[in-house]
């Protein structure tokens, strides 16, 4: 979970605008595929499955190759999706919303993973209470999830973000700034969050539990070459439920893969299960299929297109929040319905759970 680049999701929208850009981009049938990934706990399945088999046991059903790669940059992965160097990527919901959307690329949520459900804090120094963030400096990643959970923190407590200051922090450098005597509020997420809570000072006054649902990990995927090759879409629901039903097993399988996941991210076992004790993971797809058919998902979208839009985000001079639609599972629209450029499907999901794959 980590920040976006602002840059590319204005200039790419200009352009996007300037095209005229409003249905779902023709693609082509074709047999090879590049998904790309990120070092989060939500996210860690795809590696594994990728190391151990499991991903081209399901391309092989379908016929298909498929090529998963590893990037240890998050915004990098976003981007080389965003121009066209993959078919699919890791992403959090807002970020979908602000990078390949804005940046002009119609994309779809195919498998709608976790949510952070604690993954993602508000700390103090030596104070207890949110309410006492009130006049200071608070260093998070500039315009990420970390600065949308800040901003529905302050809301809760009926401040706004001119009741603090906020300091731009790369994620690289949050662990040693904290440590530094004159950084005394920080925003961030998991690992980060439980190696500064080590720290006797550190409180933490507010997470993601707070707002939950509203912080989503989607697999997602350029529209176009889904609506061509569905099966690619079978094949990526196929992957991540075996391997998230091998990650939530008791059994030693599981606690092995849990292991492997944790080691690949930088932590161990122990480490691993604490993170994952704060994502609500979607293991089961009938459970994913409830969550993206609820009322709570078109609010929680409202709520971060209308930060977004306040933040610059949409567009260098986008009018409103409605600058970009939203399709929601049962059709309906958020935004412009001539502009869909974010959608959500259930469809891969619930052929996951009715056994059609």
């Amino acid at each position: 979970m980590q920040t976006f680049s602002k840059l590319l999701s204005i200039t790419a929208l200009t352009a996007s605008l300037a095209l005229g850009v409003g249905s779902i981009a023709k693609a082509e049938q074709k047999t090879d595929f590049k998904v790309a990934w990120s070092i989060y706990v939500g996210w860690m399945p795809w590696g594994y499955a990728a190391d151990h088999g499991i991903v081209k046991k399901w391309a092989d059903k379908y016929g298909i190759k498929i090529e998963v790669t590893q990037f240890n940059d998050y915004v990098e992965s976003m981007n080389q999706y965003t121009a066209g160097a993959f078919d699919a990527v890791t992403l959090t919901n807002m970020d979908g919303l602000s990078i390949p959307a804005a940046g002009g690329v119609d994309t779809t949520a195919v498998i709608v993973g976790d949510f952070s459900n604690g993954n993602d804090a508000v700390i103090l120094k030596d104070k207890a209470s949110l309410a006492d963030i009130k006049g200071q400096n608070v260093n998070l990643v500039e315009f990420s999830v970390s600065h949308y959970l800040l901003a529905r923190a302050l809301e809760s407590i009926k401040m706004t973000e001119r009741d603090v200051k906020v300091v731009n922090t790369s994620d690289a450098d949050m662990v040693a700034a904290y440590k530094t005597a004159d950084v005394t509020a920080v925003v961030t997420w998991n690992p980060l969050v439980s190696t500064i809570l080590e720290d006797p000072t550190a409180k933490k006054v507010f997470d993601s539990s707070q707002v939950p649902g509203e912080i989503i990990d989607l697999m997602v995927a350029n529209s176009g070459v889904l609506k061509d090759n569905p099966n690619f879409g079978k094949a990526l629901a196929g992957i991540w439920y075996e391997t998230a039903a091998l990650l939530t097993s008791d059994s030693a399988d599981g606690k092995a893969a849990r292991e492997a996941m944790g080691q690949a991210s930088g932590t161990d076992l122990k480490g691993f299960e604490s993170q994952l004790a704060a994502t609500k993971l979607f293991a089961k797809p009938a459970d994913a299929v409830a969550f993206t058919a609820s009322g709570s998902l078109p609010k929680t979208m409202d709520l971060v297109r209308n930060f977004l839009f306040e933040k610059g985000l949409l567009g260098n001079g986008a009018p409103s929040a409605d600058v970009i639609g939203i399709e929601m599972p049962d059709g309906k629209i958020l935004g412009d319905s001539g502009n869909v450029k974010l959608r959500f499907t259930e469809t891969y999901m619930k052929a996951a759970a009715d056994g059609s794959l």
